[in-house]
């Protein structure tokens, strides 16, 4: 005889209700492991970078650091690079713009950040996704519950006895919609925590690396932790 239980019953003798609230759950679980994927791929690539940026400082010039850095258009050390060239020449051969009031250490600031921000959206793009999921989830499990416990009632009303037989198909409905919610939820919240840990990571070197753009820019030289006297002398590349 078919089981009374489990995930297939809750399927095939569940109302639109209950289908409705199974399906939803299912879509945020493939988007939130899509979305975990796609980001955790994408930590780990911004983290070969940044473990790449330190070759950076050991060029002989501007222009054989950027090809350390390599070619690829999502690298941020790459892209914070350019930015701070671009905004170091722009600002030296232009005279005609209203920014040119700045002195090159705000102009270049404010040029390093812009890109510095630009990658923070474009890291952050997605996490909404896995916290709305991980905040929503148990409670659309919830209402599953309370739906199945709904059916247990009518069950009881429509026997008018409270036998086991009659309340434990719905009140099983109800606890594995409760599960369901849990593990939609549960892997959604720690991919969101992990996500936001490697970013962070990444953003401190990509922070550091700003820094140390911004006095080779202004200065011409790279300045080292160990004191701001201490600088590494670097050519500036056409």
């Amino acid at each position: 005889m078919e089981s009374q239980f489990g995930i297939v019953n809750v399927w095939t003798q569940g109302d639109f209700v209950t289908k409705g609230v199974a399906v939803l759950l299912l879509a945020m679980s493939l988007v939130s492991w899509i979305v975990i994927i796609i980001k955790a791929l994408d930590v780990m690539k911004f983290k070969k970078f940044a473990r790449s940026s330190a070759d950076f400082w050991h060029s002989e010039d501007f222009a054989i650091g950027l090809k350390k850095l390599g070619n690829d258009p999502t690298n941020p050390f790459l892209q914070t690079a350019l930015e701070g060239r671009e905004a170091t020449a722009h600002h030296r051969n232009t005279k005609a713009h209203l920014h040119d009031a700045l002195d090159v250490s705000d102009w270049v600031t404010r040029c390093l950040r812009n890109s510095i921000d630009a990658f923070t959206a474009r890291a952050q793009a997605g996490l909404a996704i896995l916290a709305s999921v991980g905040s929503t989830a148990p409670f659309i499990g919830l209402f599953g519950t309370v739906w199945g416990i709904y059916h247990a009632l009518l069950a009881i009303g429509l026997s008018g006895q409270a036998s086991i037989d009659k309340v434990a198909g719905p009140i099983g409905e109800s606890l594995i919609m409760t599960a369901l919610g849990l593990a939609v939820a549960i892997p959604a919240v720690l991919g969101y925590n992990a996500l936001v840990r490697g970013n962070k990571s990444v953003l401190i070197a990509l922070n550091s690396f700003a820094h140390d753009l911004h006095a080779y820019f202004v200065t011409g030289a790279r300045v080292q932790s160990s004191g701001a006297d201490n600088v590494v002398p670097m050519k500036k590349g056409a």
